[in-house]
């Protein structure tokens, strides 16, 4: 087991991140994380109310690629104020070791959403393969979102089904409530 950090550990992020998860946010993460030192201790903070999952996703594929190509280096997520939807999805890229939460911060943890108008016109094989098109696009995001369902408990004692169930309306954790599941290491 890692040792815990302290605030004063935080006190000079690596990687500071703000706003919504974006291309313009992964962009600012990546050249801070191309600059970052190879070994030691490197944080990374984060606020968000959300934003694109998968721009989350690149950004903890990231996060596991460099891992593994410095295994001296120890990459250490904080939350501060708000960690909602993608903040959560990159949280979930960090072992719960390496997650940490300022006071008060808020997780938000739902499911994908999808809007999407179905309008049918032709022959009516066409319009079997739009449906089945549509619904294949549905299948392949619920196993992506659960994906990163199973990131964000493994290692905690929330439950996949406790995460499925909750997240339909928007799971709201306060940072307390994440450490006593095991979902964080700590609150500073």
């Amino acid at each position: 087991m890692l040792p815990l950090l302290t605030a004063r550990d935080f006190q000079f992020p690596a990687i500071s991140l703000a706003g919504t998860v974006d291309h313009g946010m992964y962009l600012h993460f990546r050249n801070m994380l191309a600059t970052a030192p190879p070994e030691g201790l490197v944080a990374i903070e984060i606020s968000t109310l959300g934003g694109d999952p998968e721009i989350a996703r690149m950004m903890g594929e990231d996060i596991r690629f460099h891992s593994d190509l410095y295994p001296g280096r120890r990459l250490v997520f904080l939350g501060k104020t708000a960690v909602y939807s993608a903040g959560a999805t990159f949280m979930g890229f960090f072992a719960v070791e390496n997650r940490y939460l300022t006071r008060g911060t808020r997780v938000m943890i739902h499911e994908r959403i999808i809007t999407k108008d179905i309008r049918l016109q032709g022959p009516l094989s066409t319009c079997v393969a739009s449906l089945k098109a549509v619904l294949n696009e549905i299948e392949a995001s619920i196993a992506i979102q659960n994906e990163g369902f199973a990131n964000i408990v493994l290692g905690s004692q929330v439950t996949m089904d406790d995460v499925l169930a909750r997240s339909t309306e928007n799971w709201y954790l306060e940072a307390n409530e994440a450490a006593a599941m095991g979902l964080v290491a700590a609150v500073l």
